[in-house]
């Protein structure tokens, strides 16, 4: 039997799936661990914690599934994004990472635009502009404020190419995940000498680029005893895990967009051609399919506010019964489109697309003394929504097809989330039949590098199907509509509150 492992290291944990060659999940294991928050707005996490979290959750899978170790021919990695690995000469890690919601490099951001020679060469050069949660800014700000650390740092690492580091040995990453580091040249698929040079890193500091089916090593002796499987078990190059889940919603051509919605929120469509946004609103990266390119916003915190909220406030609501989050889906779904005038601006960790602002605050507006739990918890979600449609306009904007949306995330497992993107959106909404995208699309990979498939489209045509459709509802999209354009004004009427707030703690 031929299995394919996907492996995807999250912010809140990593999941790990067996997928069979015809795309049945055999078993599915998840493993969490902590975030932590020196400061404001700051993000960190020890890579130790991946390194666990892989062993366990893989060796829970093969038990479940009741695997032979050959029966694991490949491991697909998928990780979040952006994340800073520093590894010294002896491999040991210097301090723990900076993850991709860290907001501390504002004043590396300005120095990367000085040095590339502004803002606009720079979107020319990598085609993205400088941001906080990329890691560019990172290796700068560490150069700058934690100059011992930097002088012992040999390696930079994205956080699935330290596991995949732990797994084969190898240093190596795909360009997906290294077109958000800021130092790829994305038309060409590779490191830009260029911008390297402008800011004074040396090129060892990064692995070499793959494209993300191919095999990039094999299981080390040690790591396969570890994991209790083979040396003959490959590993491809993978994605990030945007680009992941595009593979595993099959977001593989023009025409049809993919919205996550975990931690963070994305919007993510295909593009047979590289198309760059002007005004570097939206990223543009490589894609996972080779030769191809993706677009996207990100939402910094989407599914991330809700669990703000139930973890803060509404913990005691969970029951044997009910999750917390069952609770509040049922109370929010009692509360009419437009949560009757309040609005929630979801930027609890700064924010990324469109306003690139690390400044930005979370805030209910609107309240009154009639609104309830469930408007708040309803404002929460069309909140992220309303900040995810921000995305689609600016995609629309710029001419790109869009017949079609898939929910992926947790949020796609709500009804409730998956009826208000269709309102809001205005497009209809299909899940498919994989839930866990990012996990699924690796395993995928694998399987192509492994050679059971020609390419990844024809992996994603064999092994993904549409289960469900939400149409929208014209009522609430009127509702919507009305709501959009006052949600978008209230980032500007705070905007300069937000930064105020900021230098206050």
């Amino acid at each position: 039997m031929s299995v394919y492992l996907g492996v995807d290291i999250g912010t809140s944990g990593t999941k790990t799936l067996a997928v069979r060659r015809d795309g049945t999940i055999l078993a599915e294991a998840n493993a969490e661990y902590p975030l932590y928050h020196p400061q404001p707005l700051w993000s960190e996490q020890d890579p130790e914690d991946w390194w666990k979290a892989t062993v366990k959750t893989i060796r829970a899978v093969v038990k479940k599934a009741k695997l032979k170790p050959a029966d694991v021919r490949g491991i697909g990695l998928s990780g979040q994004m952006h994340g800073s690995v520093f590894l010294d000469r002896e491999n040991k890690v210097v301090r723990r990472a900076l993850l991709w919601n860290d907001q501390r490099t504002a004043a590396e951001c300005d120095e990367i635009h000085q040095r590339a020679g502004g803002r606009a060469r720079l979107i020319k050069m990598v085609a993205n502009p400088a941001l906080t949660g990329f890691t560019a800014p990172k290796i700068l700000w560490l150069r700058n404020n934690e100059p011992r650390n930097f002088e012992k740092t040999a390696k930079v690492l994205l956080p699935k190419d330290d596991v995949r580091r732990r797994l084969t040995g190898e240093f190596a990453t795909d360009v997906s995940d290294a077109s958000g580091t800021l130092l790829l040249d994305v038309a060409k698929r590779n490191w830009s000498t260029q911008l390297l040079s402008k800011l004074e890193l040396d090129r060892d500091l990064l692995p070499p680029c793959f494209e993300s089916e191919e095999v990039t090593g094999q299981l080390t002796g040690r790591a396969a005893k570890q994991l209790g499987l083979t040396t003959d078990c490959l590993v491809v190059g993978g994605a990030g895990d945007c680009a992941a889940n595009g593979i595993g919603t099959g977001v593989v051509k023009s025409g049809v967009l993919s919205t996550s919605i975990g931690t963070s929120g994305v919007m993510f469509v295909h593009s047979d051609q590289m198309q760059i946004d002007p005004l570097g609103r939206l990223h543009t990266f490589c894609h996972a399919v080779r030769g191809k390119w993706h677009m996207m916003g990100v939402t910094l915190t989407a599914g991330g506010a809700l669990q703000w909220f139930a973890e803060q406030l509404c913990q005691e609501l969970g029951t044997a019964k009910k999750s917390v989050y069952d609770v509040l889906n049922a109370e929010a779904s009692q509360v009419a489109a437009g949560s009757e005038g309040l609005f929630f601006l979801p930027y609890l960790a700064g924010e990324r697309t469109p306003h690139a602002d690390p400044h930005a605050r979370g805030s209910f507006v609107g309240l009154t003394l009639k609104h309830s739990r469930g408007h708040l918890a309803r404002a929460i979600m069309e909140g992220v929504t309303y900040a995810m449609r921000d995305s689609l306009a600016i995609i629309q904007e710029m001419g790109v097809p869009v017949r079609q949306v898939r929910a992926s995330g947790g949020g796609s497992k709500s009804a409730l989330w998956r009826q208000m993107q269709a309102d809001v959106f205005g497009k209809k909404v299909v899940t498919i039949n994989a839930e866990e995208g990012p996990a699924f699309g690796v395993a995928l990979l694998a399987a192509v590098g492994d050679g059971a498939f020609k390419n990844i489209q024809q992996a994603c045509s064999a092994t993904i199907r549409e289960v469900s459709t939400t149409p929208g509802d014209r009522v609430a999209r009127r509702e919507y509509d009305r709501g959009f354009p006052v949600y978008q004004q209230l980032y500007q009427s705070l905007k300069a509150d937000f930064q105020t707030i900021s230098t206050l703690g």
